[in-house]
């Protein structure tokens, strides 16, 4: 996977990234990241890569011509058409869905914005999907890129030593993970639930595939909507739901 941000912070990109799993990943190339400079693009002596908005208004406009040039420059070494990912606050709200689609491309081009935003004309010019990590405002699109791009690599072979780790996450079955347990057995009074120290591991992932119900019922039920789960599996969460509301 190719990973190309173009951006006004690149030292944010490369230093965000080229730590922990990515940046491991980025070293054995799995991934490869690049941060390109808008500014090294604009047309102004001064490195001026934005204008005031036509029609007035609060604020400042990134210009059109140094993106786009900006974009030209990864494009053209590129023996194929990337998706072009603008992270904005109007665009579809993220998810593991998304992931998995965007991990099975070769390359991804980010499009970070900041300011007021981005002459709208770039946008329609290069843009092929507009993606929000949520209904809030950041400063600009750097954290979001880095997001999808820790997001997007979990899914993609040989990122994670253990490849189950992935599937087994939140989210990885429609369903929020459940418990995490380690040593040591009893910490602050609390001991480890006994069924994880039983040893019978169809017993324990049964357990944990309840409290990944469970868990999800009370914290996220939205995602039982779509979640694959089985019929007795969603009476066992109606009995659980109606048993807790008595209590």
């Amino acid at each position: 996977m190719e990973y190309y941000v173009l951006t006004l912070f690149p030292d944010m990109i490369m230093q965000g990234l080229q730590t922990s799993i990515i940046g491991r990943a980025i070293e054995e190339d799995i991934l490869r990241l690049e941060a390109v400079n808008i500014r090294d693009y604009t047309n102004s002596r001064h490195g001026k890569t934005d204008d005031y908005p036509y029609g007035g208004g609060a604020g400042m406009v990134m210009q059109a011509q140094p993106v786009y040039d900006a974009f030209r420059s990864v494009a053209d070494r590129l023996s194929y058409k990337p998706r072009v990912v603008y992270l904005t606050p109007q665009g579809k709200v993220f998810d593991q869905a998304m992931a998995r689609e965007l991990a099975l491309e070769k390359g991804i081009v980010f499009l970070c914005g900041h300011y007021e935003g981005i002459d709208e004309r770039v946008i329609g010019e290069i843009v092929t999907d507009e993606i929000s990590i949520g209904d809030f405002v950041l400063t600009g699109g750097e954290l979001p890129a880095m997001c999808l791009i820790d997001a997007i690599s979990r899914m993609i072979p040989g990122v994670l030593h253990n490849e189950d780790s992935a599937e087994d996450d939140s989210f990885g079955g429609g369903l929020l993970e459940h418990p995490q347990y380690s040593r040591p057995e009893v910490w602050n009074g609390i001991p480890v639930p006994r069924i994880l120290l039983s040893g019978d591991h169809a017993k324990v992932d049964a357990w944990r595939r309840e409290q990944s119900l469970i868990r999800t019922a009370e914290r996220r039920p939205d995602l039982l909507e779509t979640a694959a789960i089985s019929p007795k599996e969603r009476e066992f969460i109606r009995k659980y739901l109606a048993n807790r509301d008595v209590l």
